[in-house]
C-alpha cells in the first residue's frame, strides 16, 4: 500500500443492482482504516457515493447496508449451486423486479411501457424513480454532506446539448434531486430538471467518472480506488441471453478502457517533463458477474445476487489492497493497478 493513503479518492460506476459490489468493497477497506477525502460517482455509486459522504464515518457501512437490505427482494425462494436453476432463479427475480419495482428506488408510472400504443399520451420513460428521493433523505445527512468534510462529485449528462456536468460540494449545494439525475437512465427512469436544464444518467457516456479526479494534475500523492460494475473481459457468449449481457457490458464498460489509456498517455508526458512531481496511483477494481448472471443482472436484486456481489466487492477489496503492497515503491507518476481490469500498453522506453 503507497505510504501516504491520506489522499485518497475513490470513483463508484453505475450498474442498478450490481451496486452492491461498492459496498462490499467500501466495507472492507473502511475496516482497514482508510478513509476517502472525495468520493465521485455515476448513478448508482452516485447513491453510494452520497451515502458515504452524507454520513458519520462509523455510520456509512450501516447506511449502505440499510439501502442494500431495502432494495432486496426476498420471494422466499431458495437458489441452488446448479447452474441453471440458479439463472432461473435470478431471472425469475428479475423479471418480478420490472414487473413490481423495488419500493425504496422505482416505481411504474403511467402510462409508461403503454405510451407506445397509437392511442395513448407519451411518455418518457418506464418507471419513476421518485421512491428514491425518500430513500436518499433518510438515509443521506444533507447538511453533513454540503459541509464538504467528504467532498462528493456526481456525474449527469445534459439531455439536450450531450454535455458532461459535474456537480460537486467544493462548488455548489447538492440536493437529492442533483443524485436522483445522476440515477436516470434512458428511457428506464424520465430525465431530471434542475434549473432550467434537464440531466439523465451519465452511464452510456461515462459509466466510471475518473474525468473529476485527474481534471486538474493533483498537488500531492494521490491513491484513486476505482469500483467498476461491468467487465471488458468475458468468456465467449454462447447463448442469445449472453450475447445480450456481452453487449451491455461493452457499452458500459468501454468508457473506463478509453480514460485509463488517455490517463496512461498523459502521465507518460508528465513523466518526461517533471519525474519530480506528484504520483497517482489508480487501484481498479472490476466486478466479475459469474456464469448465473443474465443480461438482466441489473435488475436482479435476488438475495443472493446481493450478497455474492457484497462479497465480491469484500474480496476484490482486499486482493487489491494486496497487489499495491506487492508492487513496491515505484516512483513513477501514474501507476495503474487493476483487478479483472482493461489491459493498457506500458508505453515506457
Amino acid at each position: 500500500m503507497p505510504a501516504n493513503t491520506s489522499n485518497l479518492a475513490w470513483v463508484f460506476a453505475g450498474g442498478n443492482a450490481l451496486g452492491a459490489y461498492h459496498a462490499g468493497a467500501y466495507e472492507a477497506l473502511h475496516n482497514q482504516g482508510l478513509r476517502p477525502h472525495w468520493v465521485v460517482g455515476a448513478s448508482i455509486g452516485a447513491v453510494t457515493a452520497a451515502i458515504v459522504a452524507g454520513n458519520a464515518p462509523d455510520d456509512r457501512v450501516a447506511k449502505l447496508r440499510q439501502f442494500w437490505d431495502e432494495a432486496t427482494q426476498f420471494t422466499g425462494l431458495s437458489p441452488t449451486k446448479m447452474l441453471k436453476p440458479r439463472q432461473i432463479y435470478n431471472g425469475l427475480h428479475a423479471f418480478l423486479a420490472l414487473v413490481w419495482g423495488r419500493p425504496n428506488i422505482y416505481r411504474h408510472r403511467l402510462p409508461g411501457f403503454w405510451s407506445a400504443l397509437p392511442w395513448v399520451p407519451n411518455d418518457v420513460a418506464l418507471f419513476d424513480n421518485a421512491p428514491l428521493l425518500g430513500t436518499l433523505k433518510r438515509l443521506v445527512d444533507f447538511e453533513r454532506l454540503n459541509r464538504g468534510d467528504t467532498r462528493l462529485t456526481v456525474c449527469c449528462v445534459d439531455v439536450e446539448t450531450g454535455e458532461e456536468v459535474y456537480f460537486d460540494t467544493a462548488r455548489q449545494t447538492i440536493r437529492p434531486e442533483h443524485i436522483l439525475a445522476s440515477t436516470a437512465i434512458l428511457p428506464a427512469f424520465p430525465p431530471v430538471e434542475l434549473d432550467g436544464r434537464v440531466f439523465c444518467d451519465a452511464g452510456f457516456t461515462n459509466n466510471l467518472p475518473l474525468d473529476a479526479i485527474f481534471a486538474t494534475e493533483p498537488e500531492r500523492d494521490l491513491l484513486c480506488i476505482a469500483t467498476d460494475l461491468f467487465s471488458l473481459q468475458a468468456p465467449r457468449p454462447r447463448s442469445l441471453d449472453a450475447v445480450l449481457e456481452r453487449a451491455n457490458d461493452l457499452i458500459f464498460a468501454s468508457a473506463a478502457r478509453r480514460s485509463v489509456a488517455g490517463l496512461t498517455r498523459e502521465y507518460d508526458l508528465r513523466q518526461k517533463l517533471d519525474p519530480d512531481g506528484s504520483t497517482v496511483t489508480l487501484l481498479h477494481l472490476v466486478y466479475q458477474a459469474g456464469a448465473h448472471e443474465l443480461a438482466a443482472k441489473s435488475f436482479d436484486y435476488s438475495p443472493s445476487s446481493i450478497r455474492d456481489r457484497w462479497a465480491a466487492g469484500a474480496r476484490d477489496a482486499v486482493s487489491g489492497l494486496e497487489r499495491l503492497e506487492a508492487q513496491g515503491t515505484d516512483r513513477r507518476r501514474f501507476n495503474y493497478v487493476a483487478l479483472h481490469g482493461p489491459k493498457i500498453a506500458d508505453h515506457r522506453r
